[in-house]
């Protein structure tokens, strides 16, 4: 008999480990699952914004073109008709500054800020494009010395843009940088 209580017990066992095959293939569709969501958000986060934000600014470039061109058009008829194609001038897209907060802890927060600069009456966006690099140097010092704390509540994204429109104007100078868009805020 004792023959006979083994046999059932070797029958049994196939499904047993039938079982624990189906739950390790579940648990591993589970976690593949995971992981493709995970780093599909990563490179949404990452990789895929960067790309966005180069589109965008190639659709700047174009809408800088065709305001220079109308501006073009606008001197040609008279001086007032110039001034009235740099009122009308498209924003100059600034590309995304990364930048790491200051923290007490030292942990790693970062900062990720996208804006635009709308021309003010004394320029256009072609000679902002081309104050670019001081202006990005003036903004860094201020960024960098911002702590997570800084940026919480809707007033944060306020000081920024007046913080950021005070730098462009002791920079180029008054009447240079009308209004600051923030188009990204994000930290990490």
């Amino acid at each position: 008999m004792s023959n006979d209580a083994e046999k059932p017990e070797a029958e049994g066992a196939p499904p047993a480990a039938k079982n624990k095959k189906k739950k390790l293939i579940v648990i591993g569709a589970a976690a593949a699952a995971v992981l493709l969501g995970g780093g599909g958000g990563a490179y949404m986060m990452f990789g895929g914004e960067p790309a966005k934000a180069e589109a965008g600014a190639g659709h700047g470039d174009k809408a800088e073109a065709a305001d220079d061109e109308a501006a073009d058009e606008g001197e040609g008829e008279g001086g007032e008709g110039g001034h009235g194609g740099g009122e009308k001038e498209a924003p100059l897209d600034v590309p995304p500054l990364l930048v790491n907060l200051r923290t007490a802890d030292g942990a790693p927060h970062f900062l990720k800020v996208h804006v635009m600069l709308v021309p003010g009456a004394k320029t256009t966006a072609a000679s902002l494009k081309d104050s670019l690099p001081a202006l990005l140097d003036a903004y860094q010092p201020f960024l960098r010395e911002l702590r997570p704390e800084d940026l919480s509540g809707s007033a944060a994204v306020f000081r920024i843009k007046e913080e950021l429109l005070i730098r462009s104007r002791a920079t180029l100078g008054d009447g240079k940088v009308k209004e600051i868009l923030v188009q990204d805020l994000i930290q990490q």
